[in-house]
């Protein structure tokens, strides 16, 4: 739980623009963890060796913009997944991937009557449930390397960063109802994708 006396990140952005570098370094350790995983996941396993270009290149655009740097409705932190956004497109580019930004060729997902996902079991401390989960935790990340990179970014900032769906949009610099629709998309192929590959745990039918 974050102390109510501690500076806020804007604070300490405009502490850093200042020129109070120890400002800076409390901003790094507040998010260099969880930035560095969205950057890594983003990427996907076949550009995974370009993580820690991104992350570098995303630091050191905050440290050039701190004199510019103004809050403007978004916070630090959405700002900062938005500069990693804008370097991991370019990286995407770069390789020669198609970066696709439509919404619209994509149909809404049905679960199919009797999928192996809707029978998998609630987490919990029995040994043979946790095996399940550490599968399917594997499989989740080959499943993230499917999604286009649109939805890839919108379900992990919401799901795995936790921002709120309209600091998604912020972040990805679109409109709400398509971050709403790119994350909706993403989390229906990943349903599909996780119960093509996991089955339910067997052995609790008479």
């Amino acid at each position: 739980m974050s102390d109510a006396n501690e500076p806020s990140d804007d604070e300490l952005m405009g502490a850093y623009a200042r020129g109070d570098a120890a400002a800076f370094e409390r901003l790094y350790t507040r998010h260099h963890a969880g930035l560095y995983r969205f950057i890594r996941r983003l990427l996907g396993h076949s550009l995974a060796a370009q993580t820690d270009e991104v992350f570098q290149d995303t630091w050191l655009k905050v440290v050039n913009a701190r004199q510019q740097w103004q809050p403007q409705g978004a916070s630090f932190r959405t700002w900062l997944y938005t500069l990693a956004n804008h370097r991991v497109i370019d990286i995407w580019r770069r390789s020669g991937r198609e970066v696709s930004t439509s919404t619209e060729d994509d149909s809404p997902w049905e679960p199919e009557a009797g999928a192996a996902w809707q029978q998998w079991p609630a987490p919990s401390p029995q040994s043979e449930d946790l095996a399940f989960w550490r599968r399917a935790g594997e499989r989740l990340l080959g499943c993230l390397d499917e999604l286009p990179l649109a939805q890839r970014s919108a379900f992990l900032l919401h799901h795995d960063d936790e921002l709120p769906l309209a600091e998604v949009a912020r972040a990805l610099e679109v409109g709400f109802e398509t971050a709403k629709t790119r994350l909706r998309y993403a989390m229906s192929k990943l349903r599909t994708c996780m119960g093509a590959y996991l089955a339910p745990i067997q052995g609790n039918a008479p």
